[in-house]
């Protein structure tokens, strides 16, 4: 449904996703009241599972109003005041081109030779090589670097995460990312709400007097409370696996996109190669994993709980479909042999042109 097979497609298809994340966290968020209620009831009384039902629905009908005019509101605050909070998050803070004009040359030539609007640049006081882009809208958008990477990659090095990162923006990732990120949040304030058996919009609600049908619930409480905690469960994990899997399939887009700009494949996988094995930052929220080029805490590096491809795969993508050398890999690959009649011109590790291949960036 979301297949992309170009820039402007790729563009368009995260603009359909951003619209379908929406409507999934709605239906997420309708599921989540209603187990939150069904438990509520349940704790309350051990009545028929029909009747704790509902009681459940009743619920749901009388709250949802007001927890998705609670759910607008905090999106419009995300909207307005989203870099103020990923920046407290992540502890960003402005760079001036004074304190770090050899960074202010390398974005601005990257983004004068494309067209590319020139986003604002930002500093991680952390020794872990890392970086990530940031933002939703024209004029607001921002990349963040580690001071490690600043001291620790070459100048083609950082040139190649620059350009992964203004892939990010250009191809509207980080504008999904967002989205995700503040919807997800939702859920967690829903919960709490809910648990505190907060009764919209008029404070807490009284326990009810247990009546004979209550009292003789033949155990349906007990079934209630084990569907309502698996329904949360899901819907809790749901929000979690969709924002790992939109970050998992934009790297291998953005890599290729650092490869456009820069020309130079072997920049940026040497610049993988050195950031897998210093990444790793201290107090960065969990929500915020998916931002960084890569993963800056402990984190599987296969399978949906995985928030980034990992970087062997994204580096094997870069040699095959890019013509990327590993310069830094522990066996460097042996070098090509000349067909016979002909000299070899090629580097060691680079083969011959052949037939264009789909690759991961479709």
């Amino acid at each position: 449904m979301f297949k992309a097979y170009g820039l402007y497609t790729h563009i368009r298809s995260n603009q359909l996703r951003s619209m379908f994340l929406l409507g999934a966290f709605v239906l997420l968020l309708i599921a989540l009241l209603f187990s939150v209620s069904l438990l509520i009831e349940a704790l309350n009384a051990d009545a028929p599972l029909e009747v704790l039902f509902a009681r459940a629905i009743a619920d749901v009908r009388q709250g949802w109003p007001i927890a998705l005019v609670a759910s607008a509101v905090w999106f419009c605050i995300a909207f307005l005041f989203h870099q103020s909070m990923i920046d407290f998050a992540t502890g960003s803070a402005g760079l001036s081109r004074q304190e770090s004009p050899r960074l202010y040359n390398l974005l601005e030539n990257l983004c004068i030779s494309r067209g590319i609007p020139i986003p604002a640049l930002k500093i991680i006081e952390d020794g872990a090589l890392n970086a990530f882009a940031a933002g939703i809208r024209e004029g607001h958008y921002s990349v963040s670097v580690t001071r490690g990477l600043l001291d620790h990659l070459n100048d083609a090095e950082i040139e190649a995460v620059l350009g992964h990162e203004l892939t990010h923006i250009r191809n509207r990732d980080t504008q999904l990312m967002v989205v995700a990120t503040i919807f997800a949040g939702i859920f967690a304030f829903v919960a709490d709400l809910m648990f505190r058996n907060w009764n919209f919009p008029f404070g807490f609600s009284p326990r009810r007097d247990n009546s004979r049908e209550e009292r003789d619930g033949g155990g349906g409480a007990v079934i209630a409370i084990v569907i309502a905690l698996v329904v949360i469960a899901l819907s809790c994990g749901a929000s979690v696996l969709i924002r790992f899997a939109i970050s998992r399939s934009r790297e291998y887009l953005a890599d290729a996109g650092s490869v456009e700009l820069t020309k130079n494949p072997d920049a940026m996988i040497s610049a993988l190669r050195k950031i897998e094995a210093h990444a790793t930052m201290q107090q960065i929220p969990s929500r915020m994993q998916a931002f960084f080029i890569e993963s800056p805490a402990l984190a599987p590096e296969s399978g949906l709980f995985a928030t980034h491809p990992s970087v062997e795969s994204r580096i094997e993508a870069l040699m095959e479909f890019a013509g990327g050398h590993d310069a830094l890999a522990a066996e460097p690959p042996p070098e090509p042999i000349a067909p016979q009649g002909q000299a070899s011109f090629l580097p060691p590790g680079i083969e011959r042109p052949h037939e264009p291949s789909a690759g991961p960036w479709g």
